[in-house]
C-alpha cells in the first residue's frame, strides 16, 4: 500500500514538473498563432485580394518556419545532456556552433522563400494577388535568419528549465504585431497603406523583437550566467555544427513531411470548391490550436528526458518518457471528448454559413478521433529526441503521412477513375480526413513500439 502510495506521488510530482515547464510554453504558442490570426483577419479587412495573398504567402513561409523549427531543435537534447550532467561549461561552445548553424540554414531558407514564389507565376490567380504574394514572401524572408537563430536560444533556454521569457517575449510579440499591423496594412500616422505587404514587415519586425529581446533577458538574468555563450567570439567549429544537423536535419525533414502534407491536402481538398475548403480550414485550426497542449507538454518532456540522461539516469528517463506520454493522452481523451460533444457549437464560432459549419462539424468528429493519436505521436517523438535519436522517428513519420496518409486520402477524397478499388463517389474532404486518422495513428503505434525499444535497450547500458 506504501509503495503504490509512493509511486503515485512520484508520478504526481513529475507531471506537475512537466507543467511548469510547458505552460509558459503553451502561452507562447498561443501567442504565436494569435499573430497569424491577426495577420488574416487584418488584411482581409484591407480587401479580398490581400487576404488571398497573405493566405498563398503565409502557406509557403509556415512550411519553411517549421522546418528551421525542427533543425534548430537539436540544440535542445544536446544541451538538456550536458545541464544534467552538470557540464555547464560545455554549453556556451555547443550554443556558439548551434547559431552558427541557425545563421547558415537561416539564409539557405531566406533564398529558398524568394525562389518559391515563382510558383505563384503557374497558378491561376488574379495577377495582383500573385504579384502581393510575391512581395510579401521577398520582405519576410528576411525574418527567417533571426527566426532560426532565436530558436537555438528558445532551446538554450528550456532546456536550462527556463520557459517563461519565451512566454513574456511572446505576448510582447503579439502586442507589437497588431500595432505594426494596424500601421502598416491601413498607413497610419503618415505611413503608407500596404494591405498585406503590411502583415509581412510586421512579422518581420516582431521575429527580429524576439531576438533581440531574449538575448537582453539572458544577458541581466542570474541563471544564464554560468553557461552564457555570447560573451565571446568563437569560429565554426565543423565537427559540432555536424553533429547538430545530425540530430537536426530528421527533425526538420520530420516537421516538413508533416507540414507540407497537411498543406498539400488543403490544395488537393480545393477542387471540391469553396464549402469544402471553408470546413476544411476550420476543422484543422482549431485541431492546431489543441495540439499547441501536446505539443508544449512535448517539449517539456524532451528538457526532463534529456536531463535524466545526462544525470546517468536511463531509468528516470524511461519513468519521464511514459509520465508524459500518459498526461499527453489523457489531455488528448478529455479534448476528445469535447470536441465530440460541441462539435456543432465550435463550428459555428468560426462561420455562420450553414452548409459550411455542418461539413465543418462533420470533420470535427475526425478530428475528435485523431485527438488520441496525435497527442500520442508527438509526445513519443519528443521523448525519443530526448534520447538524442531523430532518425528513425523521421522514417515513422514518412512512413505515416508520405505511405499511408496522403495515398489513402487520394483513394477516398479524389476516388481517380483509374483505380481498381475507390469509394463510388470522392468523399472530399472527409476522404482525407479518414486518412490523416490513420496516418497518425499508425504514427502513434510505430513510434510508441519504437520508444519503448529505445527505453528499454537504455536501461541495459552500462551507464
Amino acid at each position: 500500500m506504501s509503495h503504490t502510495l509512493e509511486h503515485n506521488t512520484t508520478i504526481k510530482a513529475e507531471a506537475l514538473a512537466l507543467w511548469q515547464l510547458s505552460w509558459p510554453i503553451l502561452v507562447g504558442q498561443l501567442a504565436s498563432v494569435g499573430m497569424a490570426v491577426a495577420d488574416v483577419a487584418m488584411s482581409g479587412h484591407a480587401s479580398a485580394q490581400d487576404l488571398a495573398a497573405v493566405s498563398l504567402g503565409a502557406s509557403i513561409w509556415t512550411i519553411l518556419l517549421v522546418t528551421l523549427m525542427g533543425v534548430m531543435m537539436a540544440v535542445n537534447p544536446i544541451v538538456a545532456h550536458h545541464v544534467g550532467a552538470g557540464e555547464y561549461e560545455r554549453i556556451p561552445h555547443v550554443v556558439r556552433q548551434a547559431l552558427w548553424k541557425a545563421l547558415g540554414i537561416g539564409l539557405l531558407a531566406m533564398v529558398a522563400a524568394n525562389v518559391s514564389t515563382l510558383v505563384f507565376d503557374h497558378m491561376q490567380i488574379e495577377p495582383i494577388v500573385a504579384e502581393r504574394a510575391k512581395q510579401f514572401l521577398h520582405v519576410i524572408s528576411f525574418a527567417l535568419p533571426a527566426f532560426a537563430c532565436y530558436r537555438v536560444l528558445y532551446g538554450y533556454s528550456a532546456s536550462l528549465n527556463e520557459t517563461k521569457p519565451m512566454m513574456m517575449i511572446a505576448l510582447g510579440a503579439l502586442a507589437l504585431n497588431v500595432l505594426l499591423n494596424w500601421m502598416l496594412i491601413y498607413g497610419k500616422f503618415g505611413l503608407p497603406a500596404l494591405g498585406g505587404v503590411g502583415c509581412a514587415f510586421a512579422t518581420l519586425a516582431c521575429v527580429w523583437f524576439n531576438l533581440l529581446a531574449m538575448v537582453w533577458w539572458m544577458k541581466r538574468a542570474p541563471v544564464y550566467r554560468s553557461s552564457w555563450p555570447l560573451d565571446r567570439f568563437e569560429a565554426p567549429h565543423w565537427p559540432e555544427i555536424r553533429n547538430l544537423l545530425k540530430i537536426g536535419l530528421p527533425i526538420g525533414v520530420t516537421y516538413f513531411a508533416e507540414s507540407s502534407s497537411f498543406g498539400l491536402i488543403a490544395l488537393l481538398v480545393a477542387e471540391f470548391g469553396t464549402v469544402q475548403v471553408a470546413a476544411h480550414q476550420i476543422a484543422l485550426n482549431f485541431s492546431s490550436l489543441v495540439f499547441m497542449v501536446p505539443m508544449s507538454l512535448g517539449v517539456a518532456m524532451l528538457t526532463r528526458v534529456g536531463q535524466a540522461l545526462g544525470e546517468g539516469n536511463p531509468a528516470a528517463a524511461r519513468f519521464r518518457s511514459w509520465v508524459g506520454v500518459g498526461l499527453s493522452f489523457g489531455f488528448a481523451i478529455v479534448s476528445a471528448c469535447l470536441i465530440a460533444l460541441f462539435n456543432h457549437q465550435i463550428a459555428g464560432l468560426y462561420t455562420s454559413d450553414i452548409s459550411v459549419a455542418a461539413i465543418a462539424a462533420h470533420l470535427l468528429v475526425f478530428a475528435a478521433v485523431f485527438q488520441l493519436s496525435d497527442a500520442t505521436q508527438v509526445s513519443t517523438s519528443c521523448a525519443i529526441r530526448g534520447y538524442k535519436v531523430t532518425r528513425p522517428p523521421m522514417l515513422i513519420h514518412l512512413a505515416a503521412f508520405w505511405g499511408f496518409a496522403l495515398p489513402l486520402g487520394c483513394v477516398l477524397g479524389l476516388a481517380p477513375a483509374w483505380l481498381p478499388w475507390k469509394p463510388a463517389q470522392p468523399m472530399a474532404a472527409e476522404g482525407f480526413w479518414i486518412a490523416l486518422v490513420v496516418g497518425l495513428t499508425v504514427a502513434a503505434l510505430g513510434l510508441t513500439w519504437f520508444l519503448d525499444r529505445l527505453s528499454r535497450h537504455r536501461l541495459l547500458q552500462p551507464v
